[in-house]
């Protein structure tokens, strides 16, 4: 069996695709690579945030479904976002930075023997800065070239995600037995999982908690997480296992971008399955992306009417020369 190769991507909902843009792009300085609507509702923004070139494994995706109601923390979701910065130095500019800005944050903490740096965005939207100083494992991306961070502290990719689970047993086994991740560290009521290679890009943080109410999906919550296969053949094999398993999924779907599988494995959980490639950059050349509305293929005919839908963002950075600070 083709063990999963890590961290795909994150799916989260915001209140505001302007906000959002704003926030990751002049605050957390990661790149918009993509700009486009949600394939099953297109009426909704998709914006796609991730490294210099939208490798797998580097970007966090958000949904702005209108009228949404804010979600609640809680039980049961997956609670929280890691993004993988190169040491621990890093993390001391991020807590500069995000002072200077206000943004609220919890200072740098230790978890699991690594320097982490939690905070928040405008939604109550939770996330964890992670220290690469001596990580091993599957490596990360390239950071953004032009964006405002300088490189040494810049945003590299996916650090693990933390989950919160009132069946723990339940997720263990899920996580072990159906997706092959092994149980590498304990602290508390917190249990480090990883898969394949391993490392800050390979790792899944489950916290048992039985006494939060289940959490609320809305804005400021995450949606799904994917997990990286290499391939069409090695994504059929995960959903002959998935299926083997009792989990109903979604059979194949193509997002052009990549190639998918869903399947939800626990109150509160959606795993995605995605492929390496196609990639952002076949539809757009490297200097502008995400600079224009862009649609897959079996979106292009509609596209009069999904302009007409989405309200119009100005996301054009190429004539932007941002001062690295």
């Amino acid at each position: 069996m083709n063990h999963l190769k890590g961290m795909h991507h994150v799916t989260a909902i915001t209140s505001s695709a302007e906000e959002n843009y704003k926030f990751f792009t002049y605050t957390l300085g990661m790149r918009l690579v993509k700009k486009t609507v949600n394939q099953d509702d297109i009426q909704t923004y998709h914006l796609f945030f991730a490294d210099d070139v939208g490798g797998a494994g580097t970007d966090m995706t958000f949904f702005d479904f209108p009228g949404i109601p804010k979600g609640t923390h809680g039980t049961n979701e997956i609670y929280k976002t890691g993004f993988r910065v190169p040491s621990d130095a890093a993390l001391d500019y991020w807590v500069k930075r995000f002072d200077r800005l206000q943004v609220k944050h919890t200072g740098i903490q230790e978890q699991f023997g690594v320097k982490v740096l939690s905070f928040v965005d405008f939604d109550d939207q939770q996330y964890q800065l992670i220290s690469d100083e001596n990580n091993e494992g599957i490596a990360s991306g390239t950071p953004w070239q032009k964006g405002p961070i300088p490189l040494e502290y810049a945003i590299t990719g996916l650090g693990p995600i933390h989950i919160r689970i009132a069946e723990f047993d339940y997720m263990k086994e899920v996580l072990e037995k159906v997706m092959l991740f092994k149980e590498i560290a304990q602290e508390g009521s917190l249990h480090l999982f990883e898969v394949g290679e391993g490392g800050n890009g390979a790792q899944v943080i489950v916290e048992k908690n039985i006494i939060l109410p289940p959490g609320r999906q809305g804005f400021g919550t995450v949606h799904h997480a994917a997990f990286r296969v290499e391939d069409r053949s090695v994504l059929d094999e995960w959903t002959n296992r998935m299926e083997s398993f009792g989990f109903q999924t979604s059979g194949f779907v193509d997002r052009f971008f990549f190639q998918s599988l869903y399947a939800r494995v626990a109150n509160g959980i959606l795993f995605e399955f995605a492929t390496d490639g196609p990639g952002f950059m076949g539809d757009e050349p490297y200097e502008t992306l995400g600079e224009k509305l862009s649609l897959p293929p079996f979106l292009e005919p509609k596209r009069a009417q999904i302009e007409s839908l989405v309200r119009p963002i100005d996301t054009v950075r190429s004539t932007i020369d941002f001062v690295k600070e």
